[in-house]
C-alpha cells in the first residue's frame, strides 16, 4: 500500500492531476494484468512503449499513472492521479529503494558469473524453513525485475534474498544502491559478458561493487577457490567481515569427501555434516555451501539445513536431468559461458550411460574479441568427452572444425543454424534413444530449450 505523495517523494515527480492522498494498492508495468487501484508505470522498452497502454491501464482500474515528461498520450482525468517524471525506469528504481528503506530487515544480495540464480533459490528455500522470505521470481535480476521484487516488500517478511545481474559497468552498483544489502554473496568470477566488461578484471570490478555498497553488519560470503576474489580480498583496505566457501582452499564453509552417486551428489560440510543434493552436477556444491553459510548466520542447525537442501528442486535449465521421447537429457539450456560449459561437460563426462554421449552446443555470446578462441578450445576437448557433437550457430561451427582437426569422428559431427535443425538431427538423423545421454547447452539468445520442448 502506498499513498501518491509517497510516490512523489520517492521519484521527485510532479503531480499533474488527481489527489496526492490517494491510496495505491500496488505497482504494475503491464497493462494486461493491472488490477484496480494500482499504479501503472509507463516503461519504455526495446520493443514497446508503456505510454501506448496508459488508456488501457486506466480503463482496467489503474488509479495512478506514472509517465515521462512530455508524453501526452492521456487526457487529464481528475479521478486518476498522474505523476510526471524524467525517466520511468529510474522512477521505478527510486520507488523500490524508498520501499526497501521502510523495513529494517536483512537483505541478502547474490551476484557472480555463474550459479547466482541457483544460489539465490537455495538460500531462500533453506531460510523459508524458519522465516518468511521475499525473493526475485526466476531471473528477474535487472533494474526492472529487482525493483518490482522490492516493491512487493511488506510487513511480515523477515528476510529478502535478491539476485543481481549485470552485463554492463555500473549496473551492480545501481542495483545495490536500490536493495541496500547487508549480506553479499559473490559466487565466482568467470568469462561472461566480456563484450561489455572487457576481461576478468572488469568482471571482478563490476561484481565487487556489491561489496562496496554493503550496509551494517557488512557481511560478505565469497568463493575461496576463486583466484581473483582471493587476491582482491587480500588487497582490499576497507574490508567487510568475510566468510569463505569452497573445497580446494581453506574456507569457513568447506566441502570434502565429495561423491557422485547416480543422479545425486554427496559431501561433508566442514568435515562432519553430511549433505545430499538431487543433481548430477558437482559444482552445485558451491551453491549449497553458500546456502549453508547464510543459514548458519541466521541460527539454523546443520540438520535442518541438510533436510531442506535434500529436497531442493533445481531450477529448469540448470543441469537438470529430464526425459523426452524416452531419451535422457542434461538440460543446461538457461545460459552459457566458458566456465559453466566446462562444468556441464565435466558432468557429461562423469555420468554413466549404456549408449552414446551426445553434446548439442549453441553459440556462447557476449564474449568479445576472444569469442572464436573460446569456441575452438571447446572443440579441442570434445574427443574424450562425447561420441556425437551437434553444433548450432556460427561460433559453434568453429568448435566443430577444431574437433575435426583433433581427430573427432567426422561422421559424428553435425553443424546447423537453428534449434529446429538440431532437433531433427537428434531425433531423426542419429535417432537418439533410451540408452543415450544428451547434454544441451548454449547462450540464452540461442533458445536451446526449444530442442527439449515436448
Amino acid at each position: 500500500m502506498f499513498k501518491v505523495n509517497e510516490l512523489l517523494k520517492a521519484t521527485a515527480g510532479h503531480l499533474v492531476s488527481g489527489s496526492a492522498n490517494a491510496i495505491i494498492k500496488g505497482v504494475s508495468i503491464d497493462s494486461r494484468t493491472i488490477k484496480g487501484k494500482e499504479a501503472f508505470i509507463a516503461i519504455k522498452g526495446d520493443n514497446f512503449d508503456g505510454h501506448d497502454f496508459i488508456e488501457e491501464a486506466i480503463n482496467k482500474g489503474a488509479s495512478c499513472i506514472i509517465k515521462e515528461n512530455g508524453e501526452q498520450r492521456t487526457e487529464d482525468r481528475g479521478e486518476v492521479s498522474v505523476i510526471e517524471v524524467k525517466d520511468t525506469i529510474k522512477a521505478l528504481g527510486d520507488m523500490a529503494r524508498f520501499q526497501r528503506a521502510k523495513f529494517a530487515i536483512p537483505v541478502i544480495a547474490v551476484t557472480g558469473s555463474n550459479g547466482k540464480t541457483t544460489a539465490k533459490e537455495m538460500i531462500a528455500w533453506v531460510l523459508s524453513r524458519k522465516f518468511k522470505v521475499l525473493k526475485n521470481e526466476g531471473t528477474k535480476n535487472n533494474q526492472i525485475g529487482l525493483a518490482l521484487t522490492l516493491l512487493g516488500l511488506q510487513a511480515g517478511y523477515d528476510i529478502a534474498v535478491v539476485e543481481i545481474g549485470t552485463n554492463h559497468f555500473g549496473e551492480v552498483d545501481y542495483l545495490a544502491k536500490i536493495c541496500q544489502p547487508n549480506i553479499a554473496v559473490i559466487t565466482n568470477i568467470a568469462a561472461a559478458h566480456l563484450q561489455y566488461l572487457r576481461d576478468l578484471e572488469g568482471v571482478l570490478e563490476e561484481k565487487y561493487a556489491l561489496i562496496k555498497n554493503l550496509g551494517i553488519p557488512r557481511l560478505a560470503i565469497l568463493n575461496s577457490d576463486d583466484p581473483l576474489l582471493r587476491r582482491h580480498v587480500l588487497l582490499e583496505n576497507n574490508k567487510p567481515f568475510i566468510l569463505g566457501f569452497g573445497s580446494a582452499n581453506p574456507a569457513d564453509f568447506s566441502a570434502s569427501k565429495i561423491k557422485a552417486r547416480r543422479k545425486k551428489i554427496e559431501f561433508l560440510a566442514n568435515q562432519k555434516h553430511k549433505f545430499i543434493l538431487d543433481t548430477p552436477g558437482k559444482h552445485h556444491i558451491y551453491n549449497a555451501l553458500v546456502a549453508i553459510a547464510v543459514a548458519r548466520i541466521f541460527g539454523m542447525g546443520y540438520k535442518d539445513i541438510a533436510g531442506r537442501l535434500a529436497t531442493f528442486e533445481f531450477p529448469a535449465g540448470r543441469l537438470k536431468l529430464v526425459t523426452l521421447k524416452k531419451t535422457r537429457f542434461i538440460d543446461d539450456t538457461y545460459n552459457c559461458n566458458p566456465f559453466s560449459l566446462k562444468q556441464a561437460l565435466d558432468t557429461l563426462a562423469n555420468l554413466q550411460t549404456r549408449g552414446r554421449k551426445i553434446f548439442v552446443m549453441g553459440d556462447m555470446l557476449e564474449l568479445g574479441s576472444n569469442e572464436e578462441s573460446f569456441h575452438c578450445q571447446v572443440g579441442g576437448a570434445l574427443k574424450d568427452i562425447c561420441d556425437v557433437f551437434i553444433a548450432v550457430g556460427r561460433l559453434s561451427r568453429l568448435a566443430a572444425a577444431e574437433a575435426k582437426a583433433r581427430g573427432f569422428n567426422l561422421e559424428s559431427i553435425f553443424t546447423c543454424e537453428s534449434t529446429e535443425e538440431a532437433r531433427d538431427i537428434l531425433f531423426n538423423k542419429i535417432s537418439a534413444g533410451p540408452d543415450d545421454l544428451v547434454l544441451v547447452k548454449g547462450s540464452r539468445l540461442m533458445k536451446m530449450e526449444e530442442i527439449i520442448r515436448e
